[in-house]
């Protein structure tokens, strides 16, 4: 056989590789995880630190510590596209040129990162500069990722319509703990605990006469503790004082909100675990409509089982009148 018949028969090869690599399956990589594809020597030296303290820093408002994310590295001479499944890929290398670039990808779908960089300084920098933008479009993909697969069996919205004027996609699995005129409770339990929702609502003026919007928030969920009992008597839902709450200013339905990020315990009790709760101002209504998701799970990554309370919480929409 000549060398003419043999490239002649690789080529039928080499097509069918490349159009069988682009044929990719959608991810479906573990939550909060992350893949940073990077040379071994940059990885165990300063550039590795900076990785870790930037995407591996402990979330705020969990009862233990677990990371932002859950990092695998991999030496970046393995091919970018066939290394993971990941739903998240940071390449990080040494370049003649620095460069950032984000690639997304509908198809499989996932986002890569790319930070270029002449030396070890200028990779750094980038990192210093480009991380908190890296950060935000992980965690927009994971509630994003969440909210998908739990749109595919939804309990039945009329009750929580009816009593609020809201429609929120909460998935299969939870179940109604306590009905209330201005106040529901559902609850799921897991292998290792259990996940809860709250949905409440007061008169938007009580609220905004409150001069001090944080104390305002802890005292208006201590309020509704009252519902939430353990099974000793006196041993109500409260916001633990050990830890601060963690608050901040948001948009949610395009509506100013608040979002506070802390821990609850059982007074008189040891149980105890995360929770986050949105303050959402609705003029329409004339009220603050609060939206609150705790857990417990002393053997359980409280990370995740957050990030899907979050993610429920966050296909809110208010009716308009």
């Amino acid at each position: 056989m000549n060398k003419t018949h043999f490239l002649l028969l690789l080529v039928p090869f080499f097509l069918t590789s490349c159009f069988k690599s682009e044929k990719q399956e959608t991810v479906s990589g573990k939550t909060n995880t992350i893949s940073v594809i990077i040379d071994d020597q940059l990885w165990y030296g300063e550039v590795g630190d900076s990785i870790r303290n930037k995407f591996a820093s402990p979330v705020l408002g969990l009862t233990q510590e677990e990371p932002l994310f859950t990092i695998n590295q991999y030496p970046a001479r393995l091919l970018e596209g066939f290394v993971t499944d990941s739903r998240s890929i940071i390449v990080v290398k040494k370049a003649p040129t620095d460069k950032f670039e984000i690639i997304r990808s509908k198809t499989l779908p996932h986002n890569t990162f790319r930070i270029y960089g002449k030396s070890v300084e200028d990779i750094i920098c980038s990192l210093e500069l480009n991380s908190s933008q890296i950060i935000k479009i992980i965690h927009d993909a994971e509630i994003q990722k969440i909210q998908e697969d739990n749109s595919t069996s939804l309990l039945n919205k009329a009750i929580i319509k009816n009593k609020f004027h809201i429609n929120i996609q909460i998935p299969i699995g939870y179940e109604y703990m306590l009905h209330k005129k201005k106040f529901i409770w559902l609850k799921k339990e897991i292998i290792s605990g259990n996940t809860s929702l709250l949905i409440y609502q007061i008169p938007l003026y009580n609220f905004k006469k409150k001069k001090d919007v944080v104390n305002a928030i802890v005292k208006m969920r201590d309020s509704i503790g009252k519902y939430i009992q353990g099974r000793e008597p006196n041993t109500q839902m409260i916001t633990s004082e050990a830890y601060a709450p963690y608050f901040s200013k948001i948009m949610l339905d395009n509506k100013e909100a608040f979002e506070t990020k802390g821990t609850w315990e059982l007074k008189n009790d040891f149980m105890t675990g995360p929770f986050i709760n949105y303050a959402i101002i609705d003029p329409t209504f004339n009220r603050v409509l609060v939206i609150e998701g705790f857990s417990y799970s002393p053997s359980h990554q409280e990370r995740d089982l957050m990030l899907e309370l979050e993610a429920i919480i966050k296909t809110v929409r208010i009716d308009k009148r």
